[in-house]
């Protein structure tokens, strides 16, 4: 029973994983690791598909050895995350100045946290 659960867990974290790539709020690093160390604890097959994964494996293999992410992923996730905040903020947020600054400081944030990560060149 414990398995299955860390199984569901796993896929959970994973398609939220994957949708961090394409929102900014979301991070995806954690939930990619989150879902390798769930699969490990319940699912050699599933632990293996993902490392062997075309797009997630390098990425959560780099991270779990390193600690870095790839230059061009840091370049594309802080385009997106400032994108995607400036649009909230300009047409959103209109007029809602705590949103406004709430925002801002949410992208600044999480850009921080994106380059407190070495870089993999």
């Amino acid at each position: 029973m414990k398995e299955k659960i860390f199984i569901i867990l796993s896929f959970v974290s994973l398609g939220f994983g994957i949708l961090g790539m394409f929102l900014p709020i979301l991070p995806t690093t954690p939930f990619l690791l989150l879902s390798a160390a769930l699969f490990a604890k319940s699912s050699t097959q599933y632990y293996q598909w993902l490392l062997n994964h075309k797009h997630f494996g390098q990425y959560i293999r780099d991270f779990r050895e390193n600690k870095s992410i790839p230059l061009k992923l840091k370049i594309y996730s802080i385009t997106i995350l400032w994108t995607t905040i400036l649009i909230s903020i300009i047409f959103a947020a209109k007029g809602m100045l705590w949103l406004q600054i709430l925002l801002a400081a949410i992208a600044i944030g999480v850009s921080i946290h994106i380059l407190s990560f070495k870089t993999k060149r």
